[in-house]
């Protein structure tokens, strides 16, 4: 986050993808909070704090829940 223009999400994103950092969670991702049926970030981060130390496995699959939901 050091670099200038790049934020919280993007950081969280490329740690999980590029990183492979399996405790990375996007908590402002739309489908995130749209998955979790929340508004606020801080409300998907706290809810994400169980599944700690892999909440980039949570991550997918609430991705993936919203494709199969569709």
């Amino acid at each position: 986050q050091a670099i200038p223009g790049l934020g919280e999400w993007t950081a969280q994103v490329v740690s999980m993808r590029v990183l492979g950092w399996p405790d990375a969670f996007p908590a402002s991702d739309g489908a995130v909070l749209k998955a979790l049926n929340l508004k606020r970030p801080a409300d998907a981060a706290a809810r994400a704090l169980a599944w700690q130390p892999y909440r980039a496995y949570a991550v997918m699959q609430l991705w993936q829940s919203l494709e199969t939901a569709a």
